[in-house]
């Protein structure tokens, strides 16, 4: 049977033709794209994208003259509905995002949960994947990995959600942010342990990049760096050589940051209360009492 035989067969008689495929589109390099997800892309009648501009190069490149219509995180509870209602009236629609797999840390839940709900036929079209490239890539053991997505913004939220995961043992996988990875990095060291990681940048472009290692060793590499592109963090179980500094006393690590860093007691404290997300005054009170 052929690939085109195979799309209808999943129509039932007196069902009608409306469809909602979730197309994967390439992470970077534009040869990363499937020839089923290019025939999809030319016989439905409509293109939902996160950004329409993005997608239209994508488009172009390959031929395809599609109309596209804005589908992202500002307008999905509107827009979800506005595109059942041409689902049930028998449309084929293709859902992407701007690279990769939809609904993976992209918009598309409320489209798919209603359309699921409306009993139209949701066909994922599988496609690149950052985070899943970053993981092959990254010579860690991956008998078992977690992926969280993107940690929050805030730095107390993103520190609450880490000592939430701090009890798993397996790789965890996170995207983030260029001007964030620094402090991210320091947070999951202080956290999580000086566990071995990897820091995928740019992965399938011209610059792609990885940085391997124990994470204090990542952040040497990073110092002075201009950090730019999108990128991956994967982080390797934990071993015996990654204690997370907050299972030592605040005191503790106030000497350790001051032989490690050539500091005094002011400066050291600054940073622990820093990286504890306590008052330097609290500190202060753990370091007298410290005998």
């Amino acid at each position: 049977m052929s690939p085109r035989s195979r799309e209808a067969s999943r129509q039932t008689p007196g069902e009608a033709a409306g469809k909602l495929y979730l197309v994967g589109t390439p992470i970077g390099n534009l040869e990363d794209i499937t020839l089923r997800a290019l025939r999809i892309l030319k016989e439905v009648e409509l293109i939902a994208c996160e950004d329409t501009r993005r997608t239209r190069k994508l488009l172009n490149h390959y031929e395809i003259r599609k109309p596209t219509l804005s589908y992202h995180e500002h307008n999905e509870l509107t827009r979800a509905s506005e595109l059942v209602l041409k689902l049930e009236g028998g449309a084929r629609i293709a859902l992407v995002s701007d690279a990769g797999m939809p609904l993976i840390s992209d918009p598309g839940y409320r489209l798919v949960s209603l359309a699921i709900r409306h009993d139209v036929p949701v066909i994922p079209v599988p496609g690149a994947s950052a985070f899943t490239a970053a993981l092959a890539a990254s010579g860690l053991p991956l008998e078992g990995f977690t992926f969280q997505g993107f940690l929050p913004a805030r730095q107390s939220a993103r520190r609450k959600k880490l000592e939430q995961i701090r009890s798993l043992t397996n790789a965890l996988v996170f995207y983030e942010a260029p001007h964030r990875m620094r402090e991210t990095l320091e947070e999951i060291r202080d956290t999580l342990g000086d566990r071995k990681g990897v820091v995928a940048r740019e992965i399938t472009k011209v610059h792609e990049e990885f940085l391997r290692g124990r994470i204090s060793l990542i952040l040497e590499r990073l110092e002075g760096r201009s950090l730019k592109g999108e990128m991956t963090l994967v982080i390797g179980p934990p071993d015996e050589q990654s204690v997370p500094l907050r299972r030592i006393s605040a005191a503790d690590e106030i000497s350790q940051v001051m032989e490690e860093k050539g500091l005094g007691e002011k400066e050291a404290m600054k940073i622990v209360a820093r990286n504890r997300g306590l008052s330097r005054s609290e500190v202060y009170r753990q370091w007298q009492r410290r005998s």
